[in-house]
């Protein structure tokens, strides 16, 4: 499976500039698109999805145009917007079912198995007799996703899979995020770095339409190498050193405070070195668009 993204634009009415030439190269394994709400990775995923025309640009899916392909792009597609309607009343296998059908899966015993089948890849199987309505945010998630992987799709894309989650259920559907990734594509749209860090095999930085990254997540991270510092600070001083310096963390240490700060320099007498993370390097990067006068919109 192979994604090829060319020089994509995409301009809503009223001359909002949600995507701003992205050229990428996607391949198997999952890739993690991150930014900041209204960054443009929604727009990019419903593009890629065929649900939305670009205005300018290319995009591709093994050879086939979003344009002029839709129909063979859609057969090996598996989609999980923000917001997916589930039938409460229905139990799990019922609304899997019915969702199979809707895959045009018309055999009786191929429909069976594809539910079974999708039921085990998310770990639901011991749930299929629950109804909808009595199950957490974290198994409804499932569910999406058990319903995106119906067709066995060469292309899966999720977005936003783990928002408003609580940790536990986040990292369930973490780990399986990153089993099924492997012979496929997986899209991952977060703006929860954790999630990209945990699953990801490439990443992607958009922010306000504009690809501001693409590599692995190693390399995201070797570039805060040397720029990320800790400042131990009482109480007092922690106003003024938030307001002199980027930081990505404050942290209680006893009945002091520790600043996690992002600076190309030493930045204060009492800085020390550290290591960098991956939610360091992304904050840097974000930071160093806004000083370089990126926009909101043209």
């Amino acid at each position: 499976m192979q994604i090829e993204v060319e020089d994509l634009h995409k301009i809503y009415d009223g001359g909002v500039h949600a995507l701003r030439g992205i050229s990428l190269n996607i391949t198997n394994g999952v890739y993690g698109l991150l930014g900041p709400n209204g960054s443009g990775k929604t727009t990019l995923m419903r593009i890629l999805a065929t649900l939305l025309l670009p205005t300018k640009g290319t995009a591709r899916v093994d050879n086939h145009d979003v344009r002029s392909d839709r129909l063979p792009i859609r057969r090996v597609l598996g989609y999980l917007p923000q917001d997916f309607g589930l039938y409460p009343n229905l139990t799990v296998w019922e609304q899997l079912e019915y969702a199979a059908l809707l895959c045009d899966i018309k055999d009786p015993a191929k429909r069976r198995q594809a539910v079974e089948q999708v039921l085990a890849e998310t770990n639901m199987d011991i749930f299929a007799d629950r109804r909808i309505k009595t199950l957490s945010g974290g198994m409804r998630q499932r569910v999406g996703i058990a319903q995106a992987l119906l067709n066995s799709p060469q292309l899966l894309i999720i977005d936003e899979p783990t928002s408003g989650l609580d940790p536990e259920e986040r990292i369930r559907i973490r780990s399986l995020l990153a089993e099924l990734g492997g012979d496929r594509v997986i899209i991952l749209s977060t703006h929860i770095v954790a999630d990209i860090a945990a699953t990801a095999d490439r990443v992607g930085i958009l922010h306000f339409g504009e690809l501001l990254f693409d590599d692995t997540p190693e390399q995201l991270v070797s570039t805060a190498q040397g720029k990320v510092w800790l400042i131990d600070v009482d109480k007092r001083e922690l106003a003024t050193i938030k307001q002199e310096y980027v930081f990505s963390g404050v942290f209680r240490k006893g009945d002091r405070l520790e600043i996690r700060v992002l600076a190309d320099e030493q930045p204060h007498p009492k800085a020390r070195p550290t290591e960098p993370n991956m939610e360091d390097a992304y904050l840097r990067i974000i930071e160093e668009h806004r000083n370089s006068g990126g926009q909101l919109n043209a």
